[in-house]
C-alpha cells in the first residue's frame, strides 16, 4: 500500500499553551487568563489557544490515514521545543515533509517511522517534536489500513510485544477544580485519580504539606462516600515539585513527609508525581534515586514517579537506569515520533520500572486515540484521559477507543 497524496489542516487541542515561565515569575488570573505579558519566545499571551495539525495521508486504496501534530501546555520550558502554532508549522511540513512521504510503501510501521522521526532540515536540525509526533501517528494508521487490522496488533507484532487481555487502568486530572472534578471521576469509577495540580506551596501544599494531607483524606474519604466501600482508586499526585520546596530539598524531611502521605491515603494506594523539581537533569536523577532508596529503606510505600526533566526517550532511559523513582510519565508529545514511546514503555517494563503511558491536557481527540492503542500493545501501569482537563470528555475518548479496540479483537477472536 503507497501513499499517493498528503494533505495538512489546521486544527485545536483539548487545552491551551501556558507560558511557565511568566505563571512561575507570578502573573495573576484573570478569570480562566492570566494577566501581564509572557515572556517565553513565541507566546502571545500568558495563556493562548492550544493548536494543532492534522497529517492525512491519501492511500492508493481510497483510505485516508491521519495524525495530530501536537505539544505540551507548558512548551518551550524545561528544555522542550518552542511553541506550536498552525500558521508557522504547515508551510515547514509541506515544503520539507510532504513531496518526501509521496509514493512510499506503509505496510510495515517501524521502519519508515524511525526514518521520518530522524528527517532533520536541510540545515541539519531536527523537525520540532509535534510535526514528528503527528506524523509517525499518521504512519501508524496507514499501516495498520494496509494490513487490515488495528492499530496495536501492528505496533505488537513489528516489536514483538503482547496485547493486552483486559483494559489498561486511566488516569484522569482535575486542574485546579480538584474537588468537582474528583467527584466525577469517582462516579465513572476511574481507575487512577485526581491529579490535582498541586503547583502551589503557600495555596495548595501548605506550609508544613498539611493542605494536601486535607485533600488526601478527602478523596479517601469521597472515594468511599460516592464509590462505595468495594471502590479503591490509586491517587496519583502531581505536586511540582513543592514537597522539596516546603522541605528545602531535604530527603528526610520529605521521607517523613511522605510517611503522613502514606497514612492519610490508607487503605488507598498512593503515587506522589514530581516531589522535587532540582532545576536540572542530572540533579533532579540524583535527589529522586536517593529519595526513592530512602523511602524503600524506611518501609514507606508511597510511589515516586519521575517527571521533571524527563522528557527525551534517552532521559527515559537515565532515569529509569538510575532508579529515579517507581515510575516514569512518558509525556507522549515530548518524545517526538510515537516509535519513540512505544520503545520507551518497553525499556521501562523491561528494567523493572512503572510506565505511565502520560502526555499533555493539550493534546487531541485523535492523539488519545493512537495512544490507547499503544496501551493496549505495550501494557503500561496506566494510561492518561486526555485532552483537556474536564475529565468527561477526554475519559469518554480514552476509555470508548480502549473499549472499541477490545471488542473488535475479540470478535475478531485475536489474543
Amino acid at each position: 500500500m503507497k501513499i499517493t497524496n498528503a494533505v495538512l489542516s489546521a486544527g485545536l487541542t483539548g487545552f491551551y499553551f501556558d507560558d511557565q515561565k511568566a505563571i512561575k515569575l507570578g502573573r495573576q488570573h484573570d478569570g480562566f487568563a492570566y494577566l501581564g505579558e509572557p515572556v517565553t519566545p513565541g507566546f502571545s499571551a500568558v495563556r493562548q489557544r492550544g493548536e494543532s495539525i492534522s497529517v492525512m495521508l491519501l492511500l492508493e486504496d481510497g483510505g485516508v490515514a491521519y495524525g495530530d501534530c501536537a505539544a505540551v501546555q507548558y512548551s518551550g520550558a524545561g528544555g522542550r521545543d518552542p511553541l506550536f502554532l498552525a500558521a508557522d508549522f504547515i508551510p515547514v511540513i509541506e515544503q520539507e515533509i510532504l513531496p518526501t512521504l509521496v509514493g512510499r510503501d506503509v505496510s510495515s510501521f517501524r521502519r519508515l517511522a524511525e526514518e521520518f522521526d530522524q528527517l532533520t532540515h536541510p540545515d541539519g536540525s531536527p523537525f520540532h517534536t509535534a510535526i514528528r509526533y503527528g506524523l509517525t501517528q499518521a504512519l501508524l494508521d496507514a499501516a495498520a489500513q494496509a494490513n487490515r487490522c488495528t492499530m496495536a496488533e501492528v505496533i505488537a507484532r513489528e516489536y514483538n510485544c503482547t496485547l493486552a487481555k483486559q483494559p489498561i487502568p486511566i488516569f484522569c486530572q482535575t486542574g485546579d477544580e480538584r474537588h468537582s472534578n474528583a467527584d466525577k471521576m469517582i462516579m465513572k469509577r476511574t481507575d487512577v485519580l485526581p491529579h490535582g495540580l498541586i503547583n502551589n506551596v503557600e495555596e495548595k501544599l501548605g506550609r508544613q504539606g498539611e493542605k494536601l494531607l486535607e485533600y488526601i483524606e478527602w478523596l479517601r474519604q469521597r472515594a468511599v462516600q460516592l464509590g462505595g466501600e468495594n471502590y479503591r482508586p490509586v491517587l496519583h499526585i502531581d505536586v511540582y515539585g513543592t514537597i522539596g520546596q516546603a522541605f528545602n530539598d531535604d530527603p528526610e524531611r520529605m521521607a517523613d513527609y511522605l510517611a503522613q502521605v502514606e497514612k492519610a491515603a490508607a487503605p488507598m494506594k498512593i503515587r506522589i508525581e514530581g516531589p522535587m523539581d532540582r532545576g536540572n537533569k542530572p540533579d533532579q536523577i540524583a535527589a529522586l534515586a536517593e529519595l526513592t532508596r530512602l523511602l524503600e529503606k524506611r518501609g514507606i510505600g508511597v510511589e515516586l514517579v519521575a517527571d521533571e526533566w524527563c522528557n527525551t526517550l534517552e532521559d527515559i532511559r537515565e532515569f529509569v537506569d538510575a532508579r529515579a523513582g517507581h515510575m516514569v510519565q512518558i509525556k507522549t508529545p515530548d518524545l517526538g515520533g510515537i516509535n519513540n514511546t512505544i520503545e520507551a514503555v518497553l525499556y521501562a517494563k523491561a528494567k523493572g520500572s512503572g510506565a505511565y503511558l502520560g502526555g499533555t491536557c493539550n493534546e487531541t481527540d485523535r492523539s488519545s486515540q493512537i495512544c490507547v492503542h499503544i496501551g493496549i500493545a505495550t501494557q503500561p501501569v496506566q494510561i492518561l484521559a486526555k485532552p483537556g482537563m474536564g475529565v468527561d470528555e477526554g475519559f469518554m475518548i480514552t476509555f470508548n477507543e480502549m473499549s472499541r479496540t477490545f471488542a473488535l479483537l475479540r470478535a475478531r477472536g485475536v489474543t
